[in-house]
């Protein structure tokens, strides 16, 4: 198999594409911070650090996984199991990426240095923690929130308490749908003792878990909004998060798990941008 192949794999291993997840509230964080647009080379190392720790994250949560994507029907079909991809280089594209994670920490600011350590453990620690917690879809979240946190961290050179706020509410959004996505490995999980909130609750459970998560959400995001006394552009961003989680909720209740794969990927991904775009206009009005 060629180089570019190979890049190609490991790029569709780490599901690069679906950094539109977190980026955005990333970049969020970053012009709430700076209450416009930061500087472009703050900006520059925000991105290298958000493409370093996804795709570290990433890369560690297929390599834990490797023998387990065998055994599910789901992920069998994956390029570690099916040995396109060797152990070894998953590893060695972690060690490339939170390698981008420490550099571009270290051209930030020094707060930012110091807690990427922390951040790289949290990162690489949660593809372990269905084994042993049903916890593990909001560890998850807490990963995709550090997005927000770090960029404010980035530009301010400090912590302040609506960044925390807003990392909150991409904890409850992650965990929420994370716990979605987790309803079709039921009977895996169960079968193979991980743990998972669908796994212990069941189905009806995980989706009032998952609702109660999302019905958070748009609280939190308000909340950040008070915080930064920001206006009415912004609001209505909240506004489009609730219609889209609501919408994600009935897609599920009424198609089932035939549409989640629709319902995960791409109400998400609209949400996230969606949020950013209405905060960037609000900022620059």
């Amino acid at each position: 198999m060629g180089l570019l192949a190979r890049i190609r794999l490991l790029l569709e291993m780490i599901r690069f594409s679906h950094t539109v997840f977190a980026l955005p509230f990333a970049l969020m964080g970053a012009i709430l911070a700076a209450r416009g647009i930061p500087d472009g080379r703050t900006l520059f190392w925000i991105l290298v650090a958000m493409v370093g720790a996804r795709s570290g994250a990433m890369g560690m949560n297929r390599y834990a996984d490797r023998d387990l994507d065998a055994l599910n029907p789901r992920t069998r079909e994956r390029a570690l199991p099916r040995g396109l991809i060797r152990p070894g280089q998953v590893l060695l594209l972690v060690a490339v990426s939170f390698g981008l994670l420490l550099l571009a920490a270290y051209n930030l600011n020094t707060l930012c240095l110091a807690l990427a350590p922390l951040a790289i453990v949290v990162l690489a620690g949660y593809s372990y923690t269905k084994r042993f917690t049903s916890l593990s879809h909001l560890i998850l979240g807490l990963c995709l929130a550090f997005a927000p946190i770090g960029a404010w961290i980035a530009v301010a050179g400090r912590l302040d308490l609506a960044p925390v706020i807003l990392g909150g509410a991409v904890l409850c959004w992650v965990g929420g749908f994370d716990i979605l996505y987790a309803l079709p490995d039921i009977p895996f999980d169960r079968a193979h003792r991980l743990f998972s909130i669908p796994a212990r609750l069941g189905e009806r459970g995980g989706l009032a878990v998952s609702l109660l998560l999302h019905a958070l959400t748009p609280l939190l995001l308000a909340a950040v909004g008070v915080l930064l006394d920001l206006g009415a552009w912004y609001y209505a961003g909240v506004f489009f998060v609730l219609l889209l989680l609501f919408l994600e909720h009935a897609i599920v209740r009424r198609y089932g798990l035939s549409r989640l794969e629709f319902a995960f990927f791409n109400v998400n991904g609209v949400l996230s941008i969606g949020i950013f775009l209405f905060t960037l206009v609000d900022l620059l009005r």
